[in-house]
């Protein structure tokens, strides 16, 4: 076999058992070890002392997302049982509080982390990683759904010509609306440097505006890789 696909599925294999084994108590040690510890507690937002904090909210929520079963039923059960084994008082299993305590972390504290935790993953990779000593950034856009809630149907309209495609007789405003993304991603160690949200259409929805608003994301030196679309 190929020696760099073999080096490639010792990685993947490596990520899918980290995945795998990784839980929201893992996950709040990262986020309260010295590395990341100031960058979380100067987001953190006022609140009062709950069963669901800011950052172990965000723990379970990173826990869930990388769990097969991304359920927030899973989520609150593996809380109760880990405060169990913990010789602490079991929490209800009901849902609605860590769903509250989800929508009030700020989205802030979360974009802030990612550019943070991005850059520093990708200023570790080693330097042969990089292309003639350079460090190569892409740039790519895609299309998400989100929930159908008045909010985000005015804020995130779905496309006329995609509720077309649904169904000819689908009257406007119905259906899921339509967010676009934007990321920069370094090439050499696949962290995501940053992320911009923005309309599917309409002004200032397109991917080369969002790309403008993330420009500061890159450096002197950096080669930045996107599609013709980016021309």
């Amino acid at each position: 076999m190929n020696r760099r696909r073999e080096i490639l599925q010792h990685q993947q294999q490596r990520f899918h058992r980290h995945a795998s084994n990784c839980d929201a108590y893992a996950f709040f040690n990262l986020l309260t070890a010295p590395e990341l510890l100031q960058r979380v507690e100067s987001a953190l937002p006022e609140y009062r002392e709950r069963l669901f904090p800011p950052t172990e909210t965000l723990s379970m929520f990173l826990a869930q997302a990388m769990s097969a079963d991304r359920s927030c039923q899973n989520a609150v059960n593996d809380l109760s049982i880990k405060r169990s084994c913990g010789g602490m008082k079991p929490n209800s299993t009901r849902t609605g509080a860590y769903c509250k305590a989800r929508k009030r972390l700020p989205v802030e504290m979360v974009s802030t982390l990612v550019r943070h935790t991005g850059a520093s993953i990708s200023d570790n990779a080693p330097s042969s990683w990089s292309w003639m000593g350079r460090p190569v950034r892409l740039v790519d856009g895609t299309t998400v759904s989100m929930p159908d809630t008045a909010a985000n149907q005015g804020a995130y309209p779905q496309s006329r010509s995609h509720a077309v495609t649904q169904s000819r007789s689908q009257k406007v405003g119905v259906g899921f609306p339509l967010c676009r993304v934007v990321g920069i991603v370094c090439l050499s160690s696949g962290a995501v440097l940053d992320a911009a949200l923005g309309r599917f259409r309409g002004k200032g929805g397109d991917e080369q505006t969002l790309l403008r608003s993330m420009l500061d994301t890159l450096k002197t030196g950096d080669i930045l890789l996107g599609d013709a679309y980016y021309a």
